[in-house]
């Protein structure tokens, strides 16, 4: 294993749709080129049980960028764009934090966040977002199946992610799914 070679997790996607919010992650971790592991649980729920979070990118910045969240949402429990927005105010005052390679998917009832390593906070304007290495792939599925067809939050996040682990050398089909 090359020392030089980042860890990395990849494919997370949600859906915010009709009130109901799914989000999948799929299971694999790479360094470089490598699978290092194929079951990794990308997701969390916190804020007990009513925001649901997950994670893409550079294994330890992702886990760092999740705990800074997670103790912005302990700060802001019932306020998921508030705690965003506090957590990309540190990181743009904090010289360590401003390099995070990792981005976040976070969702409650009422809203979708995708929060970057470079502390910015952007909400999707249809209510799908995918973070990773498979991300485009997942989006475009998943953006055509909510046009196209009646399925529920969690089925789309599912078949989205089964087609981005078909074509994303970086994405497998081992997935994790949670709902709110």
């Amino acid at each position: 294993m090359n020392a030089s070679k980042k860890i990395r997790a990849t494919t997370v996607l949600a859906v915010h749709k009709d009130g109901k919010v799914a989000m999948a992650g799929d299971g694999q971790i790479t360094v470089g080129e490598t699978v290092l592991k194929a079951s990794a649980v990308k997701l969390r729920r916190m804020a007990e049980d009513r925001v649901l979070a997950g994670f893409a990118g550079g294994l330890a910045d992702a886990l760092t960028l999740f705990e800074k969240f997670e103790g912005k949402m302990k700060d802001f429990p019932d306020n998921l764009v508030r705690a965003a927005v506090e957590l990309a105010k540190d990181w743009r005052s904090d010289k360590i934090l401003r390099r995070l390679e990792a981005l976040l998917i976070v969702a409650d009832a009422k809203s979708l966040l995708v929060i970057s390593g470079m502390g910015d906070v952007v909400e999707p304007d249809d209510g799908i977002a995918a973070i990773g290495s498979g991300a485009e792939y997942a989006l475009a599925a998943a953006r055509a199946l909510v046009a196209h067809t009646k399925l529920s939050p969690r089925q789309i996040v599912e078949e989205a992610m089964k087609i981005a682990a078909a074509i994303c050398v970086y994405t497998n089909e081992n997935i994790t799914i949670e709902e709110l």
